[in-house]
């Protein structure tokens, strides 16, 4: 397992993943796009290895973030609700179960095995709605978390949350997100949720790099 280059970079990862987080785990607000233009989110988000994916995802964020105005809020938030939520079926649902498993439905085996990982690795969150624990936006707090323990942690805590990243990407994220993403990116109507669906996809992408992860490989059922 190949270890990060230094600090900086993990509290980059970090700061993406919680950016991640807060901005696929529910409808967006006006706070949600005043957040992105005070910081300059589109602009300052890191190069990494200069992938096609971070590239079109940085420009299609810039240009909408540059042309935003109030008006557009409600276009936005249909778009998270088809893309989602709802309602009907969302197009790119956010739960694993709903690809890794045949019958396609949430709350599945899939997300029992993960909920018994975090008990033991004693992981825990608010969640809102009895949303269940597989949902991406959720995956991405537990990456915060777990940098958090790396960063703040003895070698021995920062190890083993290191250890338990390596087995949440591997076993638990990384076989069904891409699917997810793609199919955001695909089907979404704005620029907003294209871009931050291919950065999410070159995220994932450079956490795989970075801890030598080959995914497992799963069937998927859609």
């Amino acid at each position: 397992m190949t270890t990060f280059k230094s600090t900086n970079e993990l509290r980059e990862l970090q700061a993406i993943s919680r950016v991640l987080h807060h901005s696929f785990i529910d409808y967006p607000t006006e706070d949600t796009i005043t957040f992105f233009i005070e910081n300059d989110i589109a602009q300052s988000w890191p190069t990494f290895t200069h992938s096609i994916q971070n590239k079109e995802g940085k420009q299609l964020l810039t240009e909408y973030i540059s042309q935003w105005d109030d008006t557009k809020l409600i276009e936005l938030k249909l778009d998270y609700g088809q893309l989602f939520f709802g309602p009907g079926e969302p197009k790119a649902m956010p739960w694993g179960s709903v690809y890794l498993g045949e019958q396609g439905i949430i709350n599945d085996d899939s997300t029992i095995q993960l909920m018994n990982f975090y008990q033991k690795i004693q992981v825990s969150f608010n969640v809102k709605d009895n949303q269940p624990v597989d949902h991406i936006a959720l995956f991405y707090a537990v990456i915060d978390q777990l940098i958090e323990q790396m960063l703040d942690g003895d070698n021995k805590n920062a190890n083993e949350a290191k250890d338990a990243l390596f087995v949440i990407l591997q076993h638990h994220l990384l076989p069904w997100s891409n699917r997810c993403l793609t199919l955001a990116e695909s089907n979404a109507c704005t620029n907003f949720y294209k871009g931050l669906a291919l950065l999410a996809q070159d995220f994932e992408t450079q956490l795989s790099q970075i801890l030598n992860i080959v995914p497992i490989q799963t069937r998927l059922f859609r």
